[in-house]
């Protein structure tokens, strides 16, 4: 069964107060369970926010070490969950259902390799006009 990542990103700014964020810790145990139960679940981390993060390049030989993430953004990766799903209309049904899909967004690519899998929904090649 092919493979998906969804990539939870959440705003920088303006997104829920934390005592918000505690509230949703129900909603999200949840939704982890219901992947679990539905068979779908293979591993998901949370991650730092984007002030933890240091960017690493190396240019001419030269590590070069930046704090932060690689760009400002509006929205940073909060962490991701990756699936098995039988085609990407039911990876996409997932990444809605995340708690965080209603403030934040949920970034979904097939995993590296599998043809079967990319760009693909419902069977047909994606439409990119």
């Amino acid at each position: 069964m092919p493979r998906y990542m969804l990539l939870n990103y959440l705003p920088t700014e303006g997104g829920p107060a934390p005592e918000e964020m505690r509230e949703q810790h129900a909603r999200w145990m949840r939704y982890d369970q219901d992947l679990k139960e539905a068979g779908l679940f293979l591993a998901n981390d949370g991650l730092a926010g984007p002030d933890a993060a240091t960017t690493v390049r190396v240019r001419g030989g030269e590590t070069q070490l930046t704090d932060g993430p690689f760009a400002e953004t509006k929205e940073y990766l909060a962490g991701y969950f990756l699936i098995e799903a039988p085609d990407l209309d039911v990876a996409l049904e997932w990444a809605a259902r995340m708690p965080s899909s209603v403030y934040g967004s949920v970034e979904v690519r097939p995993v590296w390799g599998q043809p079967e899998a990319a760009g693909k929904r419902a069977g047909q090649e994606r439409d990119r006009a």
